[in-house]
């Protein structure tokens, strides 16, 4: 049975998001202390796939997660699964919101629930921990007074904990991006085509000059490569030093992906493959029947030319 990692303990929003695709629900699910925990251990083959958080709608990049990939550790991404995310302000049952005089969560979920926190409850101590579930666990089985924590609605199912508050985060339109890996150079470690698919990369300038980023840009522009994420990270040789990471629609077997990437990679001191992948969206099944139908069609027309040609 396929082995998938994700930030543990059980109840996590890793878990959720996982949960939410068929196909992967029927895999040994495998809780892992941390992301830089389950990145390096798909690569090692502790497990056969990693599922790990990469950028949040209101926080931004999990910087954690991203710097492991760019820096640390090869593999390539599977897929993206987007995960709305609510988050409960969990007690023990019979808490009372009086009662309760400490917080427990991961402190990216803290943040995002931080005016709620601030108007309902100011004078609440806030503790951080490894993960949402992590806070619930401790919560829910030791037990310290006067404590709740933040966190999943399954966590609070999985550690006998009741919802005080629901959907306290201060943004309703609160989505989590996660994403799915496997080792480079494991068979069939790019998935193949699907009509509606995004290429991830990571830019290494040779310099830093003057319309260096422009020229980069340049190459998506002059073949109409649509960009949905240009973000720059510090490489860690100095200040002022970047990478620039860049997720765009299409895929590395479509011929003009290819193109442009070969063009980057002559030009740029490196460039990083970080995988083509199907997308995820709520219309992404009807994008990939529209495209397939659209190819099957070009198929036969160009099919029919090809048959005129004299013999």
């Amino acid at each position: 049975m396929t082995r998938i990692g994700f930030l543990g303990p059980p109840g996590t929003f890793g878990e959720e998001a996982l949960r939410t695709q068929p196909d992967l629900v029927q895999a040994e699910l495998v809780p892992i202390r941390t992301m830089l925990d389950v990145l390096a251990g798909t690569q090692k083959g502790e497990v056969d796939l990693g599922f790990v958080a990469l950028e949040n709608s209101i926080d931004g990049t999990v910087n954690e997660s991203l710097d492991s990939l760019i820096f640390e550790r090869d593999v390539l991404i599977q897929r993206e699964v987007i995960l709305r995310i609510s988050l409960h302000l969990l007690v023990p049952p019979g808490t009372a919101m009086a009662d309760v005089r400490e917080i427990h969560s991961y402190p990216k979920a803290l943040a995002q629930c931080r005016m709620f926190l601030a108007d309902r409850m100011p004078d609440v101590e806030v503790h951080a921990a490894t993960s949402t579930a992590e806070a619930v666990r401790y919560v829910g089985e030791e037990r310290p007074p006067h404590a709740a924590a933040v966190g999943t609605a399954l966590a609070a199912k999985l550690y006998g904990l009741e919802i005080l508050e629901s959907e306290i985060e201060d943004h309703p339109d609160n989505s989590t991006r996660f994403v799915l890996v496997a080792p480079n150079g494991s068979p069939g470690c790019v998935p193949a085509p699907t009509g509606h698919d995004k290429t991830s990369i990571v830019c290494f300038q040779r310099a830093d000059r003057p319309g260096s980023l422009l020229s980069i840009l340049s190459e998506f522009a002059s073949r109409n490569i649509n960009l949905t994420k240009l973000e720059s990270r510090p490489t860690r040789r100095g200040l002022g030093d970047y990478c620039f990471i860049i997720d765009l629609e299409g895929h590395v077997a479509d011929e003009v992906v290819a193109d442009c990437l070969r063009n980057l990679h002559a030009q740029l001191a490196e460039l990083k493959f970080l995988g083509s992948y199907p997308a995820a969206s709520e219309h992404a099944p009807a994008l990939r029947r529209e495209a397939e139908a659209s190819w099957q069609a070009a198929d036969a027309w160009i099919t029919s030319i090809r048959d005129q040609i004299r013999r």
